[in-house]
């Protein structure tokens, strides 16, 4: 599970609309990933839609902002389309990188055990490096706090 100062794990994923990210693309400036558990979902959606509306805000910080869930592009394309969406959306369809950023883990929902996404949010700096981390986010505030550690950087 990596931590603060530890090199981001790379990856590549399909996004939102078509074609890939790919971190090391992004290096040389900041890159906000949140992980979420599902598309269309109460705290996913308003969560979602937080990044989207501060967008350029982070934009204007020098940070790029990526949501990644183990949702399809197809689900994800409608996700955007319902809600206006504008931060792109990365599909993790095999848990690949949930599973190297430490966030599939195993839920507890009333006595029910399950394997599912923490949410969680990775600051990474223009270096590579992770520069904070929050997990087990509350939707609530969540987004302004996150924009604050940017323009902090």
């Amino acid at each position: 599970m990596p931590d603060v100062t530890d090199i981001a794990p790379e990856f590549t994923l399909p996004r939102d609309g078509g074609g890939a990210i790919s971190l090391s693309d992004l290096r040389g400036r900041a890159v906000v990933l949140f992980f979420y558990p599902r598309d269309d979902t109460p705290g996913c959606t308003k969560e979602s839609i937080g990044f989207s509306e501060n967008l350029q805000a982070f934009a204007d910080a020098g940070a790029q902002v990526l949501g990644i869930s183990r949702d399809t592009v197809a689900k994800h394309d409608k996700f955007v389309a319902k809600h206006g969406l504008t931060t792109p959306l990365l599909s993790d369809a095999e848990s690949d990188v949930c599973e190297r950023y430490g966030v599939w883990v195993e839920k507890n929902m009333y006595g029910k055990k399950s394997m599912g996404i923490e949410r969680s949010t990775f600051l990474i700096d223009a270096e590579g490096r992770i520069a904070r981390v929050w997990r087990k986010v509350k939707v609530a505030g969540h987004v302004d706090e996150v924009l604050d550690a940017v323009r902090a950087l």
